[in-house]
């Protein structure tokens, strides 16, 4: 069966918005489930597109620390952040680096996407590789309190696999570029 003939095992009955900020909203749909019972279902759509950047400066990486308020933890991850309507992602990943670590990048390449957590959400992520980097002044937004880092990029991968790195758009490039191997 092609997806042009499968049946949606879910009925939509009704929808209403439970809460909405500049950045998500949640909804809960009455529902019919696959087992034809009722049912409900929270969904929280990110009103951003989530960007990442791989920043790769020979054999090195670029990680950012920042404290992650719904975690009440800091989070070690690649520079990334949200690419709004209309803004084109590359546009949101160049101008993330440079806010959060200072650097350009004389080349880039697209590297992957993937949605983060399809179960509750509908948030999509797409990571870069960027290379060619050259140093500037960063420009953190207000919300942020970041340090950064560079390490090997073997360091990075250690960390991604012993659990340092838990943020999932980090992990995907790491592990993404290690069993890629170099394409640059």
């Amino acid at each position: 069966m092609n997806s042009e003939e499968k049946q949606i095992p879910w009925l939509t009955v009704s929808t209403k918005v439970i809460y909405d900020n500049p950045w998500i909203r949640l909804r809960e749909d009455a529902v019919v489930r696959p087992d034809g019972k009722p049912g409900i279902y929270g969904v929280v759509h990110f009103k951003n597109l989530a960007v990442g950047v791989l920043a790769l400066d020979g054999n090195d990486v670029y990680l950012v620390e920042q404290y992650r308020y719904p975690l009440d933890q800091y989070s070690w991850e690649i520079p990334e952040g949200g690419c709004q309507d209309g803004e084109e992602p590359l546009e949101a990943a160049q101008r993330e680096l440079e806010e959060e670590t200072g650097l350009r990048a004389g080349k880039w390449m697209m590297m992957g996407e993937a949605h983060l957590s399809n179960s509750v959400s509908d948030e999509l992520a797409v990571w870069f590789l960027a290379t060619e980097l050259t140093q500037g002044k960063h420009r953190p937004e207000g919300t942020e309190r970041l340090q950064v880092k560079k390490v090997s990029f073997g360091e990075a991968l250690r960390m991604a696999l012993n659990g340092e790195i838990t943020d999932a758009l980090s992990q995907l490039a790491i592990m993404q570029f290690h069993i890629n191997g170099d394409t640059r």
